[in-house]
């Protein structure tokens, strides 16, 4: 059986751990019964032996998959698209992606909603793992339930075809434990007015297509500057793009991509002045996806 998961970038400026939306630009992968356990991989992470010796995608899926009264073993094959450590979901795509296959393996049909919570044991905090799963923008927190387990409360909009995304993502790493070590500790009353008041009109101006309010809405106070500084040409790639046509300009997740939101007319231009401002790096244009983790024709 053949899937794909989505790309995602979090917190879109001050939207910390709770805004993300889902990328047109997927990791595939496929699963079918083997003798004897086996692991392909091609594109991210083929050269690494890491991912074939201890891979987290089949340990999530092994586990999830047993809890079901499965007991076959599988030939998994990846191909995975999304950078690793770049701030583009790499990792709540190899969780929802396992999680959700386990069940269709079993030939069970979960609700998006129940393998979204599933993903919380793996990862706790939602601006991920909600896109990845649903497709789409969201805004998502989480609810802690009376046997004190959490669960994912959301919010999803489509996104129209008007605009894309065009991403800058750096050959260097950013380790998200890392970046969230750099925050600082306690925030004052006026930065966390300025970061709630920011990401809500953000998100009204998402699901209002209010594309001219995101520059202003999309400032944040917590976590962007603090993180950029640690790889400074962030600033640069941020003020050039904002120069040459994206509405907005932020920090894809913890690092180290940027993530540019421009119409879809201005895609082009934008993303041939930003490769010939930064040469080294990738720049990738993409829709936007309305899908989220899907099952694959084939």
């Amino acid at each position: 059986m053949n899937f794909s998961v989505p790309a995602t970038s979090a917190n879109l400026g001050p939207g910390f751990d709770c805004l993300g939306i889902s990328l047109g630009f997927r990791n595939y992968f496929s699963i079918e019964e083997a003798r004897e356990q086996r692991i392909t991989i091609s594109g991210e992470g083929k050269t690494n032996p890491h991912f074939t010796q201890d891979n987290t995608f089949v340990r999530i899926f092994m586990h999830t998959y047993k809890r079901l009264g499965g007991k076959s073993q599988f030939h998994f094959t990846f191909q995975n698209n999304i950078p690793v450590a770049r701030g583009m979901g790499s990792s709540s795509a190899i969780i929802v992606g396992a999680i959700f296959s386990a069940f269709k393996m079993v030939g069970q049909i979960p609700s998006k909603d129940e393998v979204l919570n599933l993903a919380l044991q793996h990862e706790n905090h939602p601006d991920n793992i909600t896109p990845a799963t649903m497709g789409g923008f969201n805004a998502s927190f989480l609810k802690t339930t009376h046997n004190n387990k959490s669960s994912v409360v959301y919010l999803r909009q489509r996104m129209p075809r008007n605009v894309k995304a065009v991403m800058v993502i750096p050959y260097q790493p950013m380790s998200t434990k890392k970046a969230r070590n750099v925050l600082p500790k306690t925030y004052s009353v006026q930065d966390c007015v300025f970061n709630l008041s920011h990401s809500s009109v953000l998100s009204l101006a998402f699901c209002m297509q209010r594309w001219d309010l995101l520059r202003e809405s999309s400032l944040d106070r917590m976590h962007e500057q603090v993180r950029m500084a640690t790889f400074p040409v962030l600033f640069q790639i941020q003020k050039h793009a904002l120069h040459n046509g994206a509405l907005m300009s932020t920090l894809s997740g913890s690092g180290s991509s940027m993530f540019n939101l421009c119409y879809s007319d201005d895609a082009k231009r934008l993303a041939k002045q930003l490769i010939t401002k930064f040469p080294k790096f990738r720049v990738l244009t993409l829709d936007f996806d309305n899908d989220g983790i899907k099952i694959e024709k084939g």
